[in-house]
């Protein structure tokens, strides 16, 4: 009887262990759902201009009208379609999620193995320059990258990822400064392995893990992160389905009139719900592979 490949069992432990854990079902479960609405967007409300992100509205009475009398989930402040922005909104969260996380993760990978890998002045320089950067908070950097070089959904996600790649440089450096002298990568180098496929097809395999648990939690928060900005003036421009935009129009309805304080909340709680388990879901499934990928938990 033929014996199973010793990294094809693995896999599919490693499959078995996240999906036993409940709070991986409920978070791909939610991952799912966003992603099928994504998908089937054009579908589940059809585009009413030439720019599919656009809000459709109809007329600009300040006043948010509610669910039934003005579309499914009613208008918010312009008029603008609190259901389309939803639906489209979804899209510009993947957008945002996966060009930061992507264009940071890569150049962070990158930068990280050859400081990891090489060490020296090489090393040194590259973390030097990290530790400046620390210095700096997150959102404070990447609100000055916008402001220097203009507002938008776009410069966001650029300003966003400027300052991501840093977070993955310190892990996989970590990382691959305790694999690079391990058996197998010097039997690579003796064998006359070119450092470039040392590192591609030996380290960072065995490396990524935590990349790809910071990865999937950066999905979450830089959605966050962006909806802040938005919500500030820096990111998407009015009408624009962006979550942190329509909370943005609705700023002024928080609080309703006198005696219904509750009478525009669907203003707030329908893009803020989206943020809201859209994040969840990112986190939920960061937890579940932090406990298949840990080697402290993953045989217990």
């Amino acid at each position: 009887m033929r014996q199973e490949h010793p990294q094809w069992r693995e896999f599919k432990f490693t499959l078995v262990r996240i999906f036993r854990n409940p709070s991986a079902i409920i978070g791909f479960g939610l991952l799912f759902f966003f992603t099928a609405v994504a998908v089937f967007a054009p579908y589940i409300a059809p585009p009413k201009g030439y720019d599919p992100y656009i809000m459709p509205h109809k007329g600009f009475s300040p006043t948010p009208k509610p669910p039934g009398e003005a579309g499914i989930f009613g208008t918010t402040s312009g008029q603008y379609d609190i259901f389309y922005g939803a639906v489209w909104g979804t899209r510009t969260a993947f957008k945002i999620g996966l060009f930061v996380v992507g264009i940071g993760g890569i150049v962070g990978v990158a930068l990280g193995a050859i400081a990891g890998y090489y060490g020296g002045k090489i090393d040194e320089i590259l973390m030097r320059l990290i530790d400046v950067l620390w210095a700096l908070p997150t959102l404070v950097l990447a609100m000055a990258i916008v402001v220097a070089f203009g507002r938008g959904l776009d410069k966001v996600m650029i300003a966003l990822a400027l300052v991501e790649w840093r977070f993955y440089v310190r892990v996989i450096r970590a990382e691959i400064l305790k694999l690079r002298e391990e058996d197998f990568v010097q039997a690579a180098r003796v064998m006359g392995v070119s450092d470039f496929r040392i590192i591609l097809r030996h380290i960072i395999p065995n490396a990524i893990y935590p990349v790809l648990i910071i990865a999937s939690m950066d999905m979450g928060s830089m959605v966050i992160t962006a909806a802040f900005m938005s919500f500030i003036g820096l990111g998407a421009a009015k009408g624009y389905s962006d979550w942190g935009q329509m909370v943005a129009l609705a700023r002024n309805y928080v609080v309703g009139p006198p005696g219904d304080p509750f009478a525009f909340w669907y203003t707030v709680i329908i893009p803020g719900g989206c943020i809201i388990l859209f994040v969840l879901a990112w986190n939920l499934i960061g937890d579940a592979l932090r406990d298949a990928f840990d080697p402290k938990l993953r045989r217990r």
